[in-house]
């Protein structure tokens, strides 16, 4: 229940009984109001809400059984208690099976009357509490949509109505930033385990060894650094969701361990003996070449077979500007709601700039150029001066090609491999001759993010 005390109407023809009745409660600590009839007690509770109405069956015009079921057309949410004098098996019945919450019978002790209503504020605040529990994983899921208008998107969002309410694994496909987590997350939200978790893991992020232990856990002394057990996200995802994203980008030790575990929902910690079940979906995406990886034979077959059972491809934004701004005015909306900014809106101006650019690093470009030109906006409207694009396709941001030292050659030679890798940074790694680990340190050094 919530803090306020509950809210009680007594129904009863009878004055004695309704004074005693409403003595009794308000003793109890509640709130009480009485009514001598059916067209009262409906009065009241057309101004007033009450969480508990304790009504006589057998009063003058409208009785207990006819109150209750005009009650039920204002207000589902009331829980009734009847009582009477007049018992049968039949009235009992017919006053449970239309949602009556319990049923007494003259003359009865209070406190018997008391433990029923006790029960019954039991059971609304169960139900309050389970809806502000449900609002609470809601909000921290956040909602989960794609937005668009594109036949394309019409597309994506119908695979995924179809997709969700099933165990399938899952493959999202599309270049970086189309939104792949996205999707991942619409999958999971729509799905049976929505109220269980979602982990998600970046398997480009993490060099082979730190991947295990992050997908799989390790034990107490497993290697180096290991000073206690730690769970893997398979454990975490127990009972919901798995994503595993640029699953491409796995070593093949990962895959094989990775196949047997997909195969099997059992799995061993790094270091560890002891095999651990864990009932998890999922769902995989990846930018990469899989059908290539596969004739290389940098990516297991079978593995390519057991996540590729159902997929969805996410086009790039150039292939679809219709969507480009019904997403930037959603993205004008939530980054002005979270710094408390009143914006009109873009001008036609700035519009004709974000319909005529090619958007390269895709939606999370785009989402970043809004973000920013509503940063530096001082006005009610976003122009094209605020946005940090041209219309040519050439990034206002980018790095002067004038700065000749060491760190700028350095930086500019960083950020043009993983453009033309499109941030594959395994590739981007080789091409450069240093590893990954190196490449992320100087990523963070230089703050270059994937787009």
């Amino acid at each position: 229940m919530s803090p306020r005390p509950p809210r009680l109407l007594i129904v009863d023809d009878e004055v004695h009984v309704r004074e005693s009745l409403s003595r009794w409660f308000t003793d109890d600590g509640y709130e009480v109001k009485c009514a001598a009839g059916g067209k009262q007690a409906l009065s009241l509770l057309g101004r007033e809400r009450f969480d508990i109405m304790i009504s006589d069956i057998k009063m003058p015009g409208m009785d207990g059984l006819e109150l209750q079921r005009q009650v039920r057309k204002v207000d589902r949410r009331l829980l009734i208690i009847l009582v009477t004098a007049y018992a049968s098996v039949n009235t009992a019945v017919q006053a449970l099976k239309e949602g009556a919450y319990d049923y007494l019978v003259k003359p009865f002790d209070p406190a018997d009357l008391s433990r029923v209503v006790e029960k019954a504020c039991e059971k609304i605040r169960l139900e309050e509490e389970n809806q502000a529990l449900r609002r609470r994983i809601e909000e921290h899921q956040g909602p989960e949509f794609v937005v668009g208008v594109s036949q394309e998107m019409r597309r994506v969002i119908e695979l995924v109505d179809s997709v969700a309410p099933t165990d399938t694994t899952v493959l999202v496909r599309g270049e970086s930033g189309t939104g792949k987590e996205l999707v991942a997350r619409m999958i999971h939200s729509r799905s049976p385990r929505a109220y269980n978790p979602l982990v998600a893991v970046n398997c480009g992020a993490l060099p082979e060894s730190l991947l295990e232990s992050e997908l799989f856990g390790h034990e107490k002394g497993s290697f180096t650094g290991a000073t206690a057990r730690r769970r893997g996200k398979l454990e975490l995802a127990d009972g919901g969701t798995l994503f595993l994203d640029e699953i491409g980008e796995t070593s093949p030790k990962v895959q094989v361990e990775l196949l047997r575990a997909l195969e099997e929902k059992r799995f061993t910690r790094v270091g560890g003996t002891r095999t651990i079940p864990a009932d998890f979906r999922v769902v995989c995406a990846t930018n990469s070449d899989l059908e290539r990886a596969v004739k290389a034979r940098t990516f297991r077959e079978d593995l390519y077979y057991r996540i590729n059972v159902f997929q969805i491809h996410l086009p790039p934004l150039r292939e679809r500007p219709e969507d480009v701004l019904p997403i930037a005015e959603h993205f004008l909306e939530r980054f002005a709601g979270a710094m408390g900014r009143r914006i009109e809106g873009f001008s036609q101006a700035s519009r004709e700039v974000l319909m005529r650019y090619p958007w390269p690093g895709n939606v999370r470009e785009l989402a970043n150029a809004v973000e920013r030109a509503l940063v530096v906006c001082r006005g009610t409207t976003i122009e094209p001066h605020h946005l940090p694009i041209h219309p040519s396709g050439h990034d206002q941001t980018a790095e002067d090609p004038d700065d000749l030292s060491l760190e700028g050659v350095e930086r500019r030679q960083v950020q043009r491999v993983l453009k033309l890798t499109e941030f594959n940074v395994t590739r981007a790694a080789k091409l450069l001759g240093v590893d990954r680990v190196t490449l992320y340190n100087k990523m963070r050094k230089y703050h270059i993010e994937r787009p």
